[in-house]
């Protein structure tokens, strides 16, 4: 029997300043793990002032979770303790396993829009301590469907027998990019298990069958559960990010950058940073 997802809750961003003076949307975090999980934090992006972002972030540490960075307008320079010396450009996506723990840093370069969002991914805590790993994902690496009113841009997940262009290795989330066209109406059916927002990235639309109110863009949407999405966009049209994955209902130490399942562990990890042993050797090959 089919369920349409009602809307759950809708959040509004705010406004901050983060890294080395990085203005951007914080959308959700720590405060709402519970609801939004596997998912911790949601940061978004959109300026045509570079005086707003290429401050960035300097070289910092993460350990027990992983980070995905998309881009629809932008370049954003990586580089981090595995050697890796890459960009994400227009289109682009950056999904890095910190594991056990990994140094990096983000800087991205002046541009006439810098568009986008980097979510923060739970890994499981039997997990924590794997490997850190670092993937590169081109644009033209992410297969692009045309789902009747809708362009979809699958960087994780399935849709129409097509896969994504990544799949996690801990957590499978589902992250679409999608683009409806004004008054277009898409339906995604979807695993009722998974716990699912989308995030408007320009534009509105509505969701909930009982109304026909619109949400606009900037705003994420947090679904209960049911196994159909129904999407309609405004007379302007609507892009929006949909993240889903499967809730890991396990306890959460968070200390900035670093994320664990104990105090214990957290206060592990700063130790080790300050005594230089943050970085592990690990006996399989990283990739």
């Amino acid at each position: 029997m089919s369920k349409i997802r009602t809307i759950r809750r809708i959040v509004k961003g705010q406004n901050v300043t983060d890294g080395a003076g990085m203005k951007l949307v914080r959308v959700f975090e720590n405060s709402d793990v519970v609801e939004f999980d596997p998912f911790l934090m949601l940061d978004a992006y959109d300026s045509v002032n570079p005086n707003d972002y290429i401050k960035g972030f300097p070289w910092h540490p993460h350990r027990g979770m992983e980070t995905i960075t998309y881009l629809i307008k932008g370049n954003i320079e990586h580089v981090d303790s595995l050697g890796n010396s890459c960009s994400v450009l227009d289109g682009g996506c950056q999904w890095m396993t910190a594991g056990s723990g990994i140094i990096h840093q983000e800087m991205p370069k002046a541009k006439p829009r810098m568009l986008g969002a980097q979510i923060w991914l739970n890994m499981p805590a039997k997990d924590k301590m794997s490997p850190p790993k670092y993937g590169d994902i081109s644009r033209k690496s992410i297969p692009v469907v045309r789902d009747g009113d809708a362009v979809v841009h699958l960087i994780s997940g399935s849709l129409k027998g097509t896969h994504g262009a990544m799949e996690g290795d801990y957590i499978k989330p589902v992250y679409f990019d999608v683009e409806l066209k004004p008054r277009g109406k898409w339906l995604f059916e979807t695993d009722p298990e998974l716990n699912l927002f989308i995030y408007i990235v320009l534009g509105a639309g509505s969701f909930d069958p009982e109304e026909n109110r619109e949400i606009r863009e900037k705003h994420a949407v947090l679904f209960e559960n049911g196994n159909i999405l129904r999407v309609k966009a405004s007379e302007e049209g609507m892009r929006f990010l949909l993240l889903a994955g499967k809730p890991l209902k396990e306890p959460i130490a968070w200390g900035g950058p670093i994320v664990m399942n104990t105090e214990d562990e957290l206060e592990q990890a700063f130790i080790e940073l300050n005594e230089n042993t943050f970085i592990k050797r690990h006996n399989r090959e990283i990739k």
